[in-house]
């Protein structure tokens, strides 16, 4: 069977996306969009993928492969490890409404040869290499059923953004690549310890003595990590925190 043809409207079309997930994908070192090539499960091997199914103005799956440095970057924040999937949701977003109004699916942390191996088995899957000099270092990957034929402006893409490579980006490492990282914050009054067999005599009405004074500061959590302390205030109705002690990273004892 001959293998798909992909029509410069297609390539077109995919070197938009790139570029729009390109503005907001976290990365250490300026990246810049190659020529789009046929999806393959070799084209990048290390790293880590996360791959999302949409649907809308267009129907079709977006795969987002980041190198090992925004992953180990992830791992070993100062705050506890982030979610990938949290930090390359915007690339995934921005990719997807290349094509018009979408809804995006959560996403899939996979190993990057298996996410581009099954979207390499689908009609018309394009991949776009991000690149630093002549080293491939990320890659967004799209299927489209079907693909649109007329040009990015035409099918309702994004204009096309500003490059990472651009002069106007600056270098972003260390922390600035996790700046846009959507984390789990809650506040916590205090804890105590309990048999089972009082925790399955409690009833509506009783107390529940915790291990912390009256007026004593709440705890501010980051994934589960202290970061800070405050008071308890009313903020509109809602309940809120005002910080009035910052926990210093090892400090949390």
């Amino acid at each position: 069977m001959t293998a798909p043809t992909i029509t410069a409207p297609q390539l077109a079309l995919a070197r938009t996306a790139a570029e729009a997930a390109l503005a907001v994908l976290p990365t250490s070192r300026p990246l810049a969009v190659a020529d789009p090539v046929t999806a393959s499960a070799d084209i990048l091997a290390e790293g880590q993928a996360v791959t999302a199914k949409f649907s809308g103005a267009a129907t079709g799956e977006v795969v987002v492969v980041v190198g090992q440095d925004l992953a180990d970057a992830l791992k070993e924040s100062p705050i506890g490890e982030l979610d990938l999937t949290a930090a390359v949701r915007p690339a995934l977003e921005a990719a997807a409404r290349a094509f018009g109004p979408v809804v995006l699916d959560p996403g899939t942390v996979m190993e990057p040869g298996v996410a581009l191996s099954a979207l390499a088995t689908k009609d018309d899957a394009i991949a776009v290499p991000l690149v630093e000099g002549q080293e491939i270092r990320a890659v967004l990957a799209l299927s489209l059923t079907p693909w649109p034929a007329d040009d990015p402006a035409a099918a309702g893409g994004v204009a096309r953004r500003e490059t990472a490579a651009s002069p106007a980006m600056a270098l972003r490492g260390g922390l600035d690549m996790l700046h846009d990282v959507e984390m789990e914050v809650s506040a916590e009054l205090g804890r105590t310890r309990m048999s089972v067999r009082e925790l399955l005599s409690l009833t509506p009405g009783a107390i529940v003595e915790l291990d912390r004074a009256a007026g004593s500061p709440a705890d501010l959590l980051v994934n589960g990590r202290l970061i800070a302390r405050g008071e308890v205030v009313v903020v509109d109705e809602n309940f809120g925190i005002r910080i009035t002690e910052i926990v210093a990273p090892g400090a949390e004892g």
